[in-house]
């Protein structure tokens, strides 16, 4: 696979930052461009791109993207990096189609269960089935394809200062993997070329395993943050929120294992992990005092219908389920 022009298709805060250092350490060796909107664009397009770090371990960047909101402007990729969430894809599905030539792949990162989950998925016994609550009408499905896609789980906390600019909580490490576990050329070429870039890449055979592992976490504090609008660290040091955060991370990973999942750390082990948090902000309380639609359905939405098709009852992601989607379509009234 030969990589000479990405486009990163939505550059806030994550989609800024890979932007922002493939520009940087790759120079003329690619060309990137993103899609952006609003005072992000037009700062994008004035200032470039620019990252800094919570603390003084690694030193400031910054760098110069082609910038703009219609993507039918910008030639086809030879790969497409998202950097929306996953209630935000289905909506883009003709932008990101224009992007694409017969061998364009598409890394999607993504928090929660992706559109793509069970495509050449081995493990669950439901192969194929499609999720028409991350893609109504079957639009990613039927435009991107799902055979286009490289997941990828990322553990990088970031969040937009200002625009233009990403503040990144250290540097973070991404799993890349293809929806069939294949090592293909393909991953590894995208895996080298993101590590020349400087970004900590690794590549799996199991991606669903990541994808589970990291919902465990996000199921349980992005919710409760938005609904009570606390940092993780508030949350942990609250008994009672904390006893839900074990409750949460119990079902989802009952889910996952009902479907084949294998998690390498015990819910046990994993909120035991947690107390160890700082004052961290989850993307769900920055959209919530933003005002933008919450990612609920990827997250907290999926445990419950995956749950239900596994046959795994979810009652306290059920109840703040319910919670969450009604602060939703309160907050955005």
């Amino acid at each position: 696979m030969s990589i000479k022009t990405i486009c990163i298709y939505g550059a806030g805060a994550l989609g800024g930052a890979f932007a922002a250092n493939i520009a940087h350490a790759m120079g003329d060796k690619v060309k990137v461009s993103v899609i952006a909107r609003g005072t992000q664009l037009e700062a994008i397009r004035d200032r470039g791109l620019s990252v800094v770090y919570d603390g003084e371990d690694f030193p400031p960047f910054s760098a110069r993207v082609t910038a703009t909101d219609d993507p039918a402007s910008l030639p086809p990729q030879d790969l497409v990096i998202t950097g929306l969430k996953g209630h935000q894809l289905s909506a883009a599905a003709d932008g990101i189609a224009s992007l694409l030539h017969p061998q364009t792949r598409v890394m999607m990162i993504l928090n929660g269960i992706p559109w793509w989950y069970f495509h050449q998925d081995r493990d669950s016994g439901f192969a194929e089935r499609q999720l028409p609550q991350l893609d109504p009408d079957s639009r990613l499905w039927t435009l991107i394809k799902p055979e286009r896609v490289i997941g990828c789980v990322a553990y990088q906390g970031a969040e937009v200062i200002e625009p233009g600019c990403t503040k990144l909580n250290g540097k973070g490490h991404f799993f890349l993997g293809e929806p069939s576990g294949e090592r293909s050329t393909d991953l590894h070429s995208v895996a080298d070329l993101l590590s020349e870039a400087g970004l900590d890449i690794r590549p799996t055979e199991r991606i669903r395993d990541e994808i589970w592992a990291k919902l465990r976490g996000n199921a349980a504090f992005n919710p409760i943050s938005a609904l009570t609008r606390a940092l993780m660290v508030d949350i942990m040091a609250n008994p009672n929120l904390a006893q839900m955060v074990r409750k949460i991370m119990n079902e989802v990973q009952a889910v996952g294992t009902a479907l084949g999942c294998r998690f390498q750390r015990s819910a046990d082990e994993q909120f035991a992990s947690a107390n160890g948090f700082g004052p961290v902000k989850t993307s769900m309380l920055q959209d919530l005092i933003a005002g933008k639609a919450l990612e609920i359905i990827p997250l907290n939405g999926m445990v419950v219908e995956l749950g239900r098709l596994a046959n795994v009852p979810t009652p306290v992601c059920e109840t703040v389920l319910a919670l969450a989607q009604q602060l939703d379509v309160e907050n955005r009234r």
